[in-house]
């Protein structure tokens, strides 16, 4: 299923797979992980746990770039809006990052279009989306972060003109 030099994604966290070690713990192989953004922790994760997934590839990466455009903003009221952003990050699933990001980028937009501060918890929401989006993005596409970020806006800006 997966070997020594894999990229996967454990948690919401993108993981190099750097060992295998057999018969670890009770009897189990586990795989030793390194996550890809923080080379400072190392994780051993039993083979057979489902706290981990294959990395998308290339391709799957753009369909969902070029699902964007489609995926709507988070249209409710304030009081219910940090449960909508803490249940879509929980799901982990992509259309609800971009969902989260969408939202809190249009709102803190409107606040300073307002001259009004920043939402701490939109802002909060917002890098914990783009961190576990572009971060796996990064990696599926071979460049940075950052890379991935500019990479997907310069897209997103292209289909928009179509």
């Amino acid at each position: 299923m997966f070997d020594i030099g894999d990229f996967v994604v454990y948690k919401k966290d993108v993981c190099k797979i750097i060992g295998i070690k057999e018969k670890y713990y009770k009897g189990i192989d586990y795989f030793s992980l390194e996550p890809v953004f923080d080379n400072t922790l190392k994780i051993d994760v039993p083979k057979n746990s489902n706290l981990f997934r294959r990395i998308l590839s290339k391709k799957e990466v753009e369909e969902i770039i070029n699902r964007i455009p489609l995926i709507s903003y988070i249209d409710m009221n304030d009081k219910m809006l940090e449960n909508e952003y803490k249940r879509l990050l929980h799901e982990g699933g992509y259309d609800g990052l971009i969902k989260i990001i969408k939202t809190t980028y249009l709102r803190n937009n409107d606040r300073i279009n307002s001259k009004k501060k920043i939402s701490e918890k939109d802002e909060t929401y917002f890098n914990l989306a783009e961190k576990y989006l572009y971060n796996e993005f990064a990696v599926s596409l071979g460049i940075s972060s950052k890379e991935a970020k500019e990479y997907v806006i310069n897209k997103v800006n292209e289909l928009s003109k179509v």
